[in-house]
């Protein structure tokens, strides 16, 4: 495969595609609905997620996370398929090109969007970089539910709509839940490794038991907020209905979450990011229905 494809991987990003799908679906009915809008923003949320990934692998080989020792996908910079300074030259014109695109977006949404742009890049690199790396300090999943859901979500819409809604800021939960489900699956994989050169994820500290039992909360949890919205009156039946039906793999996901451990959990990677899309896209061609 190319190295390349590898640096990007590819199976991670629904994470970021499923919450802007979600968001501007949301907005679809509404009259000052700009498809340029939504394309703009997939675009750099997609540009975003790419340039953690660079990230990720870059940082990681940098700081000696990532040793012979790592059972996870390949990392090219480790292996040495990649450049060290070819995969952080990338990362940088990801996130330029992301700037770029959201420069339409901050002009469209104004200060509020420029705020979250901001936060996003900093999250960016935050996230393996940085004097505090989000990842190396267990806030890992705790940025891919703010970032891959809540403003991925709420940002999309109020890039659309000029306001938030409490649909809005319930379906930015669930998904952002859904999102942190596929970092919890990166952590507890690498519990071991991860362990030994001293980056303390959310999944070393709470041990690869506990670990288990939050996958089985990050998974229900966001069928629980739909059907409360539901309840409320805060979110249309039809789509609560078709995203309950991606409920059937989030079962299957936790039963085999619960079997494997190491390695064997890397299926279980891009298996759980496609939860996300299909939990997204089904909310989302509901919604059409009932525009």
């Amino acid at each position: 495969m190319n190295p390349w494809i590898l640096a990007i991987r590819p199976r991670t990003l629904p994470a970021a595609a499923g919450p802007l799908l979600v968001g501007n679906f949301l907005a679809l009915p509404l009259e000052k609905f700009s498809i340029w809008v939504a394309v703009a923003s997939m675009v750099c949320a997609l540009l975003l997620q790419i340039a953690v990934n660079l990230a990720n692998d870059y940082f990681d080989h940098k700081n000696g996370i990532d040793t012979e020792e790592r059972v996870g996908p390949t990392r090219v910079t480790q292996s040495g398929l990649l450049a060290p300074t070819a995969v952080r030259n990338a990362m940088t014109l990801c996130l330029l090109l992301s700037l770029a695109v959201g420069s339409f977006l901050i002009w469209h949404g104004g200060w509020p969007i420029a705020i979250l742009a901001a936060a996003s890049m900093l999250g960016a690199l935050g996230y393996s970089g940085g004097p505090y790396p989000l990842a190396s300090h267990g806030l890992g999943e705790l940025a891919a539910f703010v970032f891959f859901g809540l403003v991925a979500v709420v940002g999309s819409y109020y890039l659309q709509a000029g306001e938030t809604t409490t649909a809005s800021w319930l379906l930015g939960s669930a998904v952002g839940l859904l999102n942190a489900a596929i970092m919890l699956v990166n952590n507890t994989r690498d519990i071991f490794t991860d362990t030994k050169a001293g980056k303390k994820t959310l999944a070393v500290r709470i041990g690869e038991a506990q670990a288990k039992v939050m996958y089985q909360a990050l998974v229900y949890l966001p069928f629980g907020l739909i059907i409360a919205g539901f309840l409320l009156g805060q979110l249309p039946g039809f789509p609560v209905l078709l995203a309950g039906l991606s409920l059937i793999m989030a079962r299957k996901l936790s039963s085999d979450f619960y079997q494997y451990s190491g390695a064997s959990l890397n299926p279980l990677l891009g298996k759980t990011a496609k939860l996300t899309m299909m939990f997204s896209a089904l909310f989302s061609f509901g919604l059409v229905f009932v525009v």
